[in-house]
C-alpha cells in the first residue's frame, strides 16, 4: 500500500495528542477521523467530504450514510460515523456498562475489510506469528503484529498476570460473531482472547449489566490499551477475555479525556 503524504489533520492531532498538549473536549466528527487517518496512515489515504479514500484504488468509502440506526441497526450495518459514534473510555476501573454502551463493538466491516482483506485467504495472506509465552499466535502484520509484541513483552515483566494470559483462547479465525451475520475482529487477525478459566460473556451471564462480573487484573487492560486495543469488558454486551486492535479508538478516547473511573 502506498503510504500518505504529511501528516495532514489526524497525524497532528495524534502527535499532540501522546506529548499530552491537547486538552479533554469532546471531539468533532473531523477530528475523529483524523485521528483514524492517521492510526492507519499505510490504508488511508484522505478523508475527501464525505468519502473515506483508501490506498489499495478501491472506491471510496461512503463515512456517514444519513441513516438514523437504533443500537441493534448500529451493530448489523455500521457506517464509518457509526464506528466512532461511542466514546472508548480508559483507565484501571470496570464497571458495568450503560445499557448499550459499546464502544467498539459498533464496527464498519467495509472499513474493516479494506484495512484487513476482504476474505479469509487475503487475511492469511498478512498473517505473521508472534510468541505469546511460549505459544505462537498468528494476527496481521498491519499495526496488530508489533503491537502484540509490544503487549507482550510489557506483560512479561509481571508474572502475576501470567495465569490470566495464557493459554490464549485464540487470535485468527474468521467467522461472524455469535448470533450475528457481521463477522468478528477475529476474522481480521487484529483480536486475541485469553485464557478462558477467567471469561465472562454477556450471552453466559445474563444481558447487560445484570450479569456484568470481570475477573482479569485491570494491569493487563492499562498495558494492552496502552498499545492500541480496546477490551470487551467495556461493553454492555461485555467479552471480558477479548482484546481487539482499535488505536483509532484508545485514541479518540484519550483526547474526549474519557476516563473508565468517572462514569
Amino acid at each position: 500500500m502506498r503510504r500518505r503524504q504529511g501528516l495532514g489533520l489526524g497525524g497532528a492531532l495524534l502527535l499532540a495528542l501522546l506529548a499530552g498538549k491537547l486538552s479533554a473536549a469532546e471531539p468533532g466528527l473531523s477530528e475523529k477521523l483524523g485521528l483514524l487517518a492517521a492510526a492507519y496512515p499505510d490504508a488511508i489515504e484522505r478523508i475527501d467530504g464525505n468519502a473515506m479514500v483508501l490506498s489499495d484504488g478501491g472506491p471510496p468509502i461512503i463515512i456517514d450514510d444519513g441513516r438514523k440506526k437504533s443500537h441493534a441497526e448500529k451493530l448489523a450495518a455500521a457506517d464509518i460515523e457509526d464506528s466512532l459514534s461511542q466514546i472508548y473510555p480508559l483507565g484501571a476501573c470496570a464497571r458495568p456498562p450503560a445499557v448499550d454502551f459499546d464502544p467498539g463493538r459498533i464496527r464498519s466491516e467495509a472499513l474493516m475489510k479494506r484495512l484487513y482483506g476482504g476474505s479469509a485467504a487475503a487475511v492469511r495472506r498478512d498473517l505473521v506469528a508472534v510468541d505469546w509465552f511460549g505459544e505462537r499466535v498468528r494476527v496481521t502484520k498491519n499495526g496488530t503484529a508489533a503491537a502484540l509484541k509490544a503487549v507482550a513483552a510489557e506483560l512479561s515483566q509481571h508474572a502475576e498476570f501470567q495465569r490470566y494470559v495464557t493459554p490464549s483462547a485464540g487470535t485468527f479465525n474468521w467467522r461472524p460473531i455469535a448470533g450475528a451475520a457481521t463477522l468478528s475482529v477475529h476474522s481480521f487477525g487484529a483480536a486475541i482472547d485469553l485464557n478462558t478459566g477467567f471469561a465472562d460473556y454477556w450471552r453466559w451471564a445474563g444481558k447487560g449489566a445484570r450479569g456484568y462480573r470481570n475477573r482479569y487484573p485491570l494491569g493487563i487492560v492499562e498495558i494492552f490499551e496502552k498499545h492500541g486495543f480496546i477490551w470487551g469488558g467495556r461493553w454492555y454486551h461485555f467479552d471480558t477475555m477479548h482484546f481487539e486492535y482499535r488505536p483509532e479508538l484508545i485514541a479518540i478516547g484519550r483526547l474526549a479525556g474519557a476516563s473508565a473511573c468517572s462514569r
